[in-house]
């Protein structure tokens, strides 16, 4: 078996009780024929504080249940719309080829994975001082993830999965727009590498609270039958050639968002698509004066696009209004996908776009 069909993506849910029985309660239902590789929490802190010391708590349960096997976690602040806490799982079913390290740097787990294929890098939960402006964070994380991908021998290339989660992205602190403080970090980050393979499929999307949030994979690959290709939309422009009508500003600055709408880690005769955040775009402006309705078919248009007939395996579905989590769920069972799908009230990174879906298609 090939990368594609050992790799396994799940997500649990908890019912309401007390934060660390819900903890306890989803790590209990961990497959435990597989090795985990990411644990990724969605939950509704409070406050600040409530919210470090959730935090504080996952990676206490997580110690206690995994030991020295401890796979790359990360908790973000985005209210799940059918559970007060949820838990995505990233695993593979290990076969006697896969070499599997458990390792820490800063204080934060991650995961190596070593085959015949090449070298996979699960890392996440990258963050500073949460109380720091967006712009200082994004410095300070991008500055960590750089530190591990010299220490593990990955390029800055080798990202080929950025997931970004920014509090209050929308917003503008000293006259300065928190998603755009971000893209310009990193934009920076990101120039100093040639990218010869494209830039990662990413998501930036709004968080409550918890700052700025990096999880990543990374990819160096070993085989000439294993390789990474990017994937445009014919329906839009890539979002890294955007015009300055489109971004706002920070600090003078307006690079564009550096990311893929997709991209597609082939393995042989496999391929494993990374679908980015979604929306409702085309060219590079949003469907102007568009309902929910209209939003999500056009952004489920956008994902076929780039997955062609590759089945999709998992979704997130992030809703800027909670009202709409019922008609939302109602359109996307419409379509028969039966796949774990998450809906997360999160705030999209422009003002008029209600929806945005990312995913997982395997073929």
């Amino acid at each position: 078996m090939n990368y594609c069909e050992k790799i396994r993506y799940r997500i649990y849910t908890a019912e309401h009780a007390a934060f660390p029985n819900m903890v306890h309660h989803l790590l209990a239902q961990l497959p435990k024929d597989e090795c985990i590789l990411r644990l990724t929490f969605f939950g509704t802190p409070p406050s600040d504080e409530e919210y470090l010391k959730r935090r504080s708590i996952l990676e206490e349960k997580a110690l206690a249940c995994f030991g020295n096997r401890e796979p790359a976690l990360s908790y973000v602040s985005q209210p799940p719309l059918h559970a007060p806490l949820l838990m995505e799982v990233h695993s593979i079913v290990a076969g006697e080829i896969d070499k599997i390290t458990y390792k820490r740097f800063q204080n934060k787990p991650y995961t190596l994975l070593e085959n015949k294929e090449g070298r996979f890098l699960f890392a996440g939960g990258f963050q500073s001082d949460i109380s720091a402006s967006v712009e200082q964070q994004s410095v300070n994380v991008f500055r960590q993830i750089e530190e591990l991908l010299k220490l593990e021998h990955f390029p800055i290339h080798s990202i080929i999965r950025q997931w970004n989660y920014i509090e209050r992205i929308s917003c503008f602190s000293n006259g300065k727009q928190h998603y755009q403080s971000f893209n310009n970090a990193r934009s920076d980050f990101y120039a100093k590498d040639s990218w010869p393979h494209g830039y990662p499929a990413a998501t930036g999307i709004g968080a409550n609270l918890g700052g700025v949030v990096v999880d990543l994979d990374a990819a160096v690959f070993t085989s000439p039958d294993a390789y990474a290709v990017p994937i445009d939309n014919p329906l839009q422009i890539a979002a890294h050639t955007y015009s300055d009508k489109v971004l706002k500003t920070a600090h003078k600055t307006k690079a564009t968002p550096k990311f893929e709408r997709a991209k597609s880690i082939v393995f042989a005769n496999r391929r494993i698509v990374y679908i980015s955040g979604t929306a409702a775009i085309r060219g590079e402006n949003s469907l102007s004066n568009a309902g929910l309705e209209h939003q999500l078919h056009a952004t489920i248009e956008n994902i076929t696009q780039l997955t062609g007939k590759a089945p999709w395996i998992m979704l997130r579905v992030y809703l800027k209004n909670k009202a709409d989590y019922a008609l939302a769920e109602r359109l996307i069972k419409e379509y028969h996908l039966h796949i774990p799908i998450s809906y997360m009230c999160a705030d999209v990174c422009r003002d008029e776009l209600l929806i945005e879906i990312e995913g997982i298609a395997i073929e």
